[in-house]
């Protein structure tokens, strides 16, 4: 990318548009969201979640939602930037918003699930990218999703 690049994040209310977003984004990283049963859950339940999207002016590049999975703790449930806005901030962005929104709402935890490091180069990148921002190694579970994709838990404290 030549072109500089100024992201924006804004948090998005209308159902239908993060449903349009999150297909646009999820369908183009067929890297991380290739399952097309998973893709599918992700884009229907982004309808009913915290939602944020990255903008490169008004071309959505990125988006996060958050889910609470206990009274004290949300989730960062599904989060994918283009793959050409990679390393750009993006992501971070996005994060700081969502991070943001979890301490208004009085969350005293942030979560967030991954394939362990060591299995793909593109889950480690994740994995790297999650504990660049803070997050701490919590707890593996080897087969929540199946016995090649043991699932990292990560955890954060709200402060």
């Amino acid at each position: 990318m030549d072109k500089q690049i100024n992201i924006n994040v804004n948090e998005v209310k209308d159902a239908s548009e993060k449903q349009r977003i999150s297909r646009l984004i999820l369908e183009a990283l067929p890297d991380w969201f290739g399952i097309a049963e998973s893709r599918e859950k992700y884009i229907r339940e982004s309808a009913d979640q915290l939602f944020f999207a990255a903008y490169d002016g008004e071309k959505p590049v990125g988006f996060l939602c958050l889910k609470e999975t206990g009274r004290e703790t949300a989730e960062l449930c599904v989060m994918g930037v283009l793959k050409e806005y990679h390393r750009h901030g993006a992501g971070r962005k996005l994060f700081e918003k969502a991070f943001e929104a979890a301490k208004q709402a009085g969350y005293s935890f942030l979560q967030v699930k991954t394939v362990q490091m060591g299995r793909y180069a593109e889950y480690d990148q994740t994995n790297l990218f999650y504990r660049s921002l803070g997050f701490k190694e919590f707890e593996v579970f080897q087969e929540l999703w199946d016995e090649q994709n043991p699932c990292q838990v990560y955890v954060m404290a709200v402060q």
